[in-house]
């Protein structure tokens, strides 16, 4: 059966894209990236440090 003639509607092709990337020619923003890798490693030591403990 030929799907692409049944109607359905095509699915977006950039719906993988992260919503919290910019788009292309968007302005640029430095700083969101760099915060949650911080925010990450926090969480990160306060694991380990939590497993350490017991």
């Amino acid at each position: 059966m030929d799907y692409s003639k049944s109607g359905n509607p095509k699915s977006a092709k950039d719906s993988h894209h992260a919503l919290d990337l910019n788009r292309h020619g968007a302005p640029k923003t430095k700083g969101a990236e760099a915060e949650k890798k911080a925010a990450l490693l926090a969480r990160m030591k306060a694991a380990a440090e939590a497993k350490k403990k017991g």
